[in-house]
């Protein structure tokens, strides 16, 4: 199904509820399925105490991405994915500057993130600095970038 930008909404999801399960979903067909993998396989109880945070179309979920407490002042990105009929229309970038916000809000100074190498340049676009060198993630290559709220 392909998406327009009507009418998006972005809000934080609730820990296992119906848009939780969705999200799950859509982690899993993006991030995990073209690798060979399935998101449930990992342990997924860790991710109570994350901040996750949705981009709805229609009642229906089209973008995530979760945030990680790393200590006082780091907060960390992760499991960015967005539906592939909803790409095109900045809902990565919405849902980013979403998640910057509200870090900001909740006292963060810095986001950090491991984005893979093809998505470094979206970063980059976005105001992320490269740190460090490419290193493997879950066997494909990453690095780390880091922005100052």
């Amino acid at each position: 199904m392909t998406y327009t930008k009507e009418k998006v909404q972005i809000t934080e999801i609730p820990y296992k509820s119906d848009a939780y399960l969705q999200e799950l979903e859509l982690r899993n067909r993006v991030l995990r399925i073209p690798l060979g993998m399935s998101l449930y396989d990992e342990n997924l109880e860790k991710e109570k105490d994350d901040v996750h945070i949705g981009a709805f179309i229609k009642g229906k979920v089209v973008g995530v991405l979760i945030l990680t407490r790393l200590n006082t002042i780091e907060v960390k990105m992760r499991q960015v994915a967005v539906d592939d009929g909803a790409r095109g229309i900045k809902i990565g970038t919405e849902i980013v500057a979403f998640a910057e916000g509200y870090a900001k809000e909740k006292g963060y100074t810095t986001m950090l993130l491991n984005a893979r190498k093809t998505a470094v340049g979206f970063y980059d676009k976005l105001g992320y600095e490269t740190i460090g060198e490419e290193f493997l993630e879950i066997n494909i290559p990453h690095f780390k970038m880091r922005k100052c709220l």
